[in-house]
Protein backbone atom coordinates (compact mmCIF):
# COMPACT_ATOMS: atom_id res chain seq x y z
CA UNK A 1 0.00 0.00 0.00
CA UNK A 2 2.83 2.38 0.90
CA UNK A 3 4.30 2.00 -2.61
CA UNK A 4 1.01 3.06 -4.19
CA UNK A 5 0.62 6.03 -1.86
CA UNK A 6 4.13 7.27 -2.71
CA UNK A 7 3.32 6.79 -6.41
CA UNK A 8 0.09 8.77 -6.02
CA UNK A 9 1.96 11.48 -4.12
CA UNK A 10 4.59 11.65 -6.88
CA UNK A 11 1.98 11.98 -9.62
CA UNK A 12 0.02 14.62 -7.69
CA UNK A 13 3.07 16.76 -6.96
CA UNK A 14 4.31 16.54 -10.53
CA UNK A 15 0.80 17.52 -11.70
CA UNK A 16 1.04 20.47 -9.27
CA UNK A 17 3.98 21.82 -11.29
CA UNK A 18 1.71 22.21 -14.33
CA UNK A 19 0.02 25.65 -14.16
CA UNK A 20 -3.73 25.31 -13.63
CA UNK A 21 -6.52 26.62 -11.42
CA UNK A 22 -6.67 23.22 -9.67
CA UNK A 23 -2.99 22.89 -8.80
CA UNK A 24 -3.54 23.56 -5.08
CA UNK A 25 -5.77 20.48 -4.95
CA UNK A 26 -3.03 18.38 -6.54
CA UNK A 27 -0.67 19.62 -3.82
CA UNK A 28 -3.21 18.75 -1.11
CA UNK A 29 -3.58 15.21 -2.45
CA UNK A 30 0.20 14.93 -2.72
CA UNK A 31 0.77 15.95 0.91
CA UNK A 32 -2.07 13.72 2.12
CA UNK A 33 -0.68 10.67 0.29
CA UNK A 34 2.88 11.12 1.53
CA UNK A 35 1.83 11.56 5.19
CA UNK A 36 -0.54 8.59 4.86
CA UNK A 37 2.29 6.48 3.40
CA UNK A 38 4.34 7.09 6.56
CA UNK A 39 1.43 6.50 8.95
CA UNK A 40 0.36 3.27 7.28
CA UNK A 41 3.86 1.87 7.70
CA UNK A 42 4.15 2.73 11.41
CA UNK A 43 3.80 -0.95 12.46
CA UNK A 44 6.74 -1.84 10.19
CA UNK A 45 8.89 0.98 11.58
CA UNK A 46 8.04 -0.02 15.16
CA UNK A 47 8.92 -3.65 14.40
CA UNK A 48 12.30 -2.46 13.09
CA UNK A 49 12.75 -0.17 16.11
CA UNK A 50 13.09 2.79 13.75
CA UNK A 51 12.14 5.93 15.68
CA UNK A 52 12.75 8.62 13.03
CA UNK A 53 9.87 7.76 10.70
CA UNK A 54 7.27 7.27 13.48
CA UNK A 55 8.17 10.73 14.82
CA UNK A 56 7.85 12.14 11.29
CA UNK A 57 4.50 10.41 10.86
CA UNK A 58 3.06 11.74 14.11
CA UNK A 59 4.33 15.25 13.45
CA UNK A 60 2.91 14.93 9.95
CA UNK A 61 -0.69 15.01 11.25
CA UNK A 62 -0.71 18.65 12.49
CA UNK A 63 1.61 19.58 9.60
CA UNK A 64 -0.89 18.15 7.12
CA UNK A 65 -3.85 19.95 8.73
CA UNK A 66 -2.06 23.31 8.59
CA UNK A 67 -0.76 22.71 5.06
CA UNK A 68 -4.17 21.83 3.66
CA UNK A 69 -5.74 24.88 5.34
CA UNK A 70 -3.06 27.22 3.97
CA UNK A 71 -3.14 25.71 0.48
CA UNK A 72 -6.88 26.32 0.31
CA UNK A 73 -6.09 29.96 1.16
CA UNK A 74 -3.37 29.88 -1.55
CA UNK A 75 -0.74 30.96 0.95
CA UNK A 76 2.35 31.78 -1.13
CA UNK A 77 4.80 30.26 1.34
CA UNK A 78 2.96 26.93 1.43
CA UNK A 79 2.61 26.97 -2.36
CA UNK A 80 6.38 27.45 -2.50
CA UNK A 81 6.89 24.61 0.01
CA UNK A 82 4.73 22.38 -2.17
CA UNK A 83 6.93 23.32 -5.12
CA UNK A 84 9.92 22.04 -3.13
CA UNK A 85 8.14 18.71 -2.61
CA UNK A 86 7.17 18.59 -6.28
CA UNK A 87 10.73 19.15 -7.49
CA UNK A 88 12.02 16.52 -5.06
CA UNK A 89 9.54 13.98 -6.42
CA UNK A 90 10.41 14.96 -9.98
CA UNK A 91 14.06 14.08 -9.28
CA UNK A 92 13.27 10.95 -7.25
CA UNK A 93 10.50 9.54 -9.47
CA UNK A 94 12.66 8.12 -12.33
CA UNK A 95 14.92 6.21 -9.93
CA UNK A 96 12.02 4.87 -7.87
CA UNK A 97 9.70 3.84 -10.69
CA UNK A 98 11.98 3.10 -13.63
CA UNK A 99 13.53 -0.16 -12.47
CA UNK A 100 16.57 -0.19 -14.81
CA UNK A 101 17.58 3.29 -13.65
CA UNK A 102 17.04 2.51 -9.97
CA UNK A 103 18.95 -0.78 -10.26
CA UNK A 104 21.77 1.01 -12.08
CA UNK A 105 22.16 3.47 -9.19
CA UNK A 106 22.04 0.65 -6.63
CA UNK A 107 24.70 -1.32 -8.54
CA UNK A 108 26.99 1.72 -8.80
CA UNK A 109 26.77 2.30 -5.03
CA UNK A 110 27.21 -1.41 -4.33
CA UNK A 111 30.26 -1.78 -6.60
CA UNK A 112 31.94 1.24 -5.02
CA UNK A 113 31.30 -0.21 -1.57
CA UNK A 114 32.98 -3.46 -2.60
CA UNK A 115 36.03 -1.51 -3.80
CA UNK A 116 36.30 0.25 -0.43
CA UNK A 117 35.85 -3.06 1.43
CA UNK A 118 38.76 -4.49 -0.57
CA UNK A 119 40.95 -1.45 0.07
CA UNK A 120 40.41 -1.53 3.85
CA UNK A 121 40.78 -5.31 4.01
CA UNK A 122 37.23 -6.14 5.06
CA UNK A 123 36.47 -9.76 4.20
CA UNK A 124 33.14 -10.21 2.42
CA UNK A 125 31.22 -12.55 0.17
CA UNK A 126 29.24 -11.18 -2.76
CA UNK A 127 25.93 -13.05 -2.39
CA UNK A 128 24.00 -11.29 -5.15
CA UNK A 129 24.26 -8.26 -7.42
CA UNK A 130 23.26 -6.03 -4.47
CA UNK A 131 23.92 -8.18 -1.40
CA UNK A 132 27.05 -8.62 0.69
CA UNK A 133 27.73 -11.12 3.47
CA UNK A 134 30.28 -11.29 6.28
CA UNK A 135 30.27 -14.24 8.66
CA UNK A 136 26.61 -15.25 8.80
CA UNK A 137 25.15 -11.75 8.38
CA UNK A 138 23.89 -10.39 5.08
CA UNK A 139 23.05 -6.83 4.03
CA UNK A 140 21.06 -5.95 0.92
CA UNK A 141 21.66 -2.59 -0.75
CA UNK A 142 18.36 -1.08 -1.89
CA UNK A 143 17.40 2.29 -3.37
CA UNK A 144 17.08 3.82 0.11
CA UNK A 145 20.81 3.07 0.57
CA UNK A 146 21.84 5.26 -2.38
CA UNK A 147 21.07 8.65 -0.82
CA UNK A 148 18.84 9.63 -3.74
CA UNK A 149 16.01 10.72 -1.41
CA UNK A 150 18.23 13.15 0.50
CA UNK A 151 19.80 14.42 -2.72
CA UNK A 152 16.37 15.01 -4.27
CA UNK A 153 15.08 16.85 -1.19
CA UNK A 154 18.13 19.09 -0.80
CA UNK A 155 18.27 19.93 -4.51
CA UNK A 156 14.60 20.84 -4.36
CA UNK A 157 15.27 23.08 -1.35
CA UNK A 158 18.17 24.74 -3.16
CA UNK A 159 15.97 25.41 -6.19
CA UNK A 160 12.98 26.60 -4.16
CA UNK A 161 13.83 30.24 -4.84
CA UNK A 162 15.16 32.05 -7.93
CA UNK A 163 18.95 31.73 -8.14
CA UNK A 164 21.81 32.71 -10.42
CA UNK A 165 23.62 30.18 -12.61
CA UNK A 166 26.59 30.35 -10.24
CA UNK A 167 24.38 29.61 -7.22
CA UNK A 168 22.77 26.68 -9.05
CA UNK A 169 26.14 25.14 -9.91
CA UNK A 170 27.61 25.66 -6.43
CA UNK A 171 24.50 24.33 -4.70
CA UNK A 172 24.59 21.24 -6.94
CA UNK A 173 28.25 20.63 -6.05
CA UNK A 174 27.52 21.16 -2.36
CA UNK A 175 24.65 18.68 -2.38
CA UNK A 176 25.13 15.83 -4.84
CA UNK A 177 28.78 14.73 -4.43
CA UNK A 178 28.82 15.48 -0.68
CA UNK A 179 25.67 13.51 0.15
CA UNK A 180 26.63 10.71 -2.24
CA UNK A 181 30.08 10.22 -0.70
CA UNK A 182 28.79 10.53 2.88
CA UNK A 183 26.13 7.95 2.07
CA UNK A 184 28.71 5.48 0.72
CA UNK A 185 30.63 5.65 3.98
CA UNK A 186 27.37 5.44 5.93
CA UNK A 187 26.66 2.13 4.17
CA UNK A 188 30.20 0.92 4.83
CA UNK A 189 29.84 1.71 8.53
CA UNK A 190 26.45 -0.04 8.82
CA UNK A 191 27.61 -3.18 7.01
CA UNK A 192 30.78 -3.56 9.09
CA UNK A 193 29.14 -2.63 12.40
CA UNK A 194 26.27 -5.05 11.81
CA UNK A 195 28.16 -8.02 10.38
CA UNK A 196 30.95 -7.75 12.97
CA UNK A 197 28.42 -7.13 15.77
CA UNK A 198 29.91 -3.92 17.13
CA UNK A 199 26.89 -2.87 19.19
CA UNK A 200 25.17 -5.89 20.81
CA UNK A 201 23.68 -3.67 23.50
CA UNK A 202 20.29 -3.33 25.22
CA UNK A 203 18.43 -6.06 23.33
CA UNK A 204 15.30 -5.20 25.34
CA UNK A 205 14.92 -2.02 23.26
CA UNK A 206 17.10 -2.75 20.23
CA UNK A 207 16.11 -6.27 19.24
CA UNK A 208 13.31 -7.31 16.93
CA UNK A 209 13.85 -11.00 17.58
CA UNK A 210 16.36 -11.40 14.76
CA UNK A 211 19.81 -12.67 15.76
CA UNK A 212 22.32 -9.83 15.91
CA UNK A 213 19.78 -7.13 15.03
CA UNK A 214 20.91 -4.98 17.97
CA UNK A 215 24.08 -3.95 16.13
CA UNK A 216 22.06 -3.00 13.05
CA UNK A 217 19.66 -0.99 15.20
CA UNK A 218 22.39 1.09 16.86
CA UNK A 219 24.43 1.51 13.69
CA UNK A 220 21.63 2.23 11.22
CA UNK A 221 18.58 3.39 13.16
CA UNK A 222 20.39 5.51 15.73
CA UNK A 223 23.93 6.58 14.86
CA UNK A 224 23.49 6.90 11.09
CA UNK A 225 20.00 8.44 11.28
CA UNK A 226 21.23 11.08 13.72
CA UNK A 227 24.43 11.57 11.73
CA UNK A 228 22.44 12.05 8.52
CA UNK A 229 20.23 14.60 10.26
CA UNK A 230 23.26 16.59 11.44
CA UNK A 231 24.83 16.42 7.96
CA UNK A 232 21.63 17.66 6.28
CA UNK A 233 21.36 20.53 8.78
CA UNK A 234 24.96 21.55 8.04
CA UNK A 235 24.37 21.36 4.29
CA UNK A 236 21.19 23.41 4.69
CA UNK A 237 23.13 26.01 6.70
CA UNK A 238 25.75 26.27 3.95
CA UNK A 239 22.96 26.58 1.39
CA UNK A 240 21.48 29.48 3.36
CA UNK A 241 24.88 31.20 3.26
CA UNK A 242 25.15 30.58 -0.47
CA UNK A 243 21.52 31.55 -1.21
CA UNK A 244 20.32 34.08 1.41
CA UNK A 245 16.75 33.98 0.03
CA UNK A 246 16.53 30.38 1.23
CA UNK A 247 17.07 31.50 4.80
CA UNK A 248 14.21 33.99 4.46
CA UNK A 249 11.98 31.28 2.99
CA UNK A 250 12.83 28.81 5.79
CA UNK A 251 12.25 31.49 8.43
CA UNK A 252 8.87 32.35 6.91
CA UNK A 253 7.78 28.68 6.84
CA UNK A 254 8.91 28.09 10.43
CA UNK A 255 7.11 31.19 11.69
CA UNK A 256 3.93 30.28 9.83
CA UNK A 257 3.69 26.74 11.20
CA UNK A 258 4.66 27.72 14.74
CA UNK A 259 2.04 30.47 14.70
CA UNK A 260 -0.65 28.05 13.48
CA UNK A 261 0.33 25.47 16.09
CA UNK A 262 0.16 28.16 18.78
CA UNK A 263 -3.26 29.26 17.53
CA UNK A 264 -4.44 25.65 17.62
CA UNK A 265 -3.14 25.26 21.16
CA UNK A 266 -4.93 28.43 22.29
CA UNK A 267 -8.21 27.25 20.74
CA UNK A 268 -7.79 23.89 22.47
CA UNK A 269 -7.25 25.56 25.84
CA UNK A 270 -10.33 27.73 25.38
CA UNK A 271 -12.39 24.71 24.35
CA UNK A 272 -11.44 22.64 27.39
CA UNK A 273 -11.80 25.65 29.67
CA UNK A 274 -15.33 26.09 28.32
CA UNK A 275 -16.09 22.43 28.94
CA UNK A 276 -15.09 22.78 32.56
CA UNK A 277 -17.33 25.77 33.02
Amino acid sequence: MEVYLVLISSIMFIAFLIPSSKRKYFAIMGWFAIVASILIDLPIYFSENNFIYPIMGLLGIPFLAITISELLKENKLVIQLSRVAAIAFLIYFPFAYMEPLGNWLISVVYDQMLVIFSVIGFQFTQVDWNMVMHDSFRVEIILACTGIQSIAIMLAVAWAVPTTTRQKILSFLLIVPVIYVLNIFRNIFVVIAYTEQWFPYLPEIASNGETGYESYFWAHNVLCELGALVALILIAYLLFLLIPQLGEFADGILRLYLEKIREGGDKGKKFFAGQKD
